[in-house]
């Protein structure tokens, strides 16, 4: 019998301005469930990042949280998650999240965000891993994000391929169809 699948979820610790961001939040966690994929994520119970660990465990999913110490308090470490485990660093919390999943997903989010997703592609670029990244792109909060990749590949920056993996859904069900694909 093969491990169960795991899905790194990077997101806001906010809701951001659109309920559209909940939702999709919410929807995702309950698809991790539905499919019996692991949600990896910063393991907050703040913003987005609750919203999808709270959908995967109303569901009941299964939920690896990784959090540091100094963010313990700001973001609600959600403690009653299947694995919760506490870092003493940002670098710590991003290399057990990565290490710990076999795709990628980012959600709308802010500056943390950005920085998971650019990481994560940087790593891919360099050849350091084959994990698929998937930006969901909510009522299209990641186009300016997507002009800018086209932009520093136009720019002669990076080659085509930093296009290329990169996987753009606009939607739940579209990310869970290309998942499925990348989680065979």
């Amino acid at each position: 019998m093969s491990q169960a699948k795991s899905v790194c979820v990077y997101c806001g610790s906010r809701f951001g301005n659109d309920p559209a961001f909940k939702q999709a939040a919410l929807d995702l966690g309950q698809v991790l469930a539905d499919k019996a994929w692991r949600l990896v994520y910063g393991a907050g119970d703040v913003g987005l990042m609750g919203a999808v660990a709270q959908a995967t465990q109303a569901a009941g999913g299964e939920t690896f949280g990784v959090i540091p110490t100094h963010l313990f308090q700001r973001e609600v470490g959600k403690r009653d998650l299947n694995t919760f485990i506490v870092t003493e660093t940002m670098h710590e919390r991003k290399k057990v999240m990565y290490m710990n999943s076999d795709a990628i997903v980012v959600l709308p989010g802010g500056a943390g965000s950005l920085d998971e997703f650019f990481e994560v592609l940087t790593w891919r670029q360099l050849g350091l891993h084959e994990k698929p990244i998937f930006l969901l792109n909510t009522n299209g909060y990641w186009d300016p994000l997507a002009a800018l990749n086209s932009h520093v590949v136009a720019q002669g920056f990076a080659d085509q391929s930093l296009l290329d993996f990169v996987t753009i859904t606009d939607t739940v069900p579209a990310l869970t169809e290309h998942l499925e694909g990348a989680l065979r």
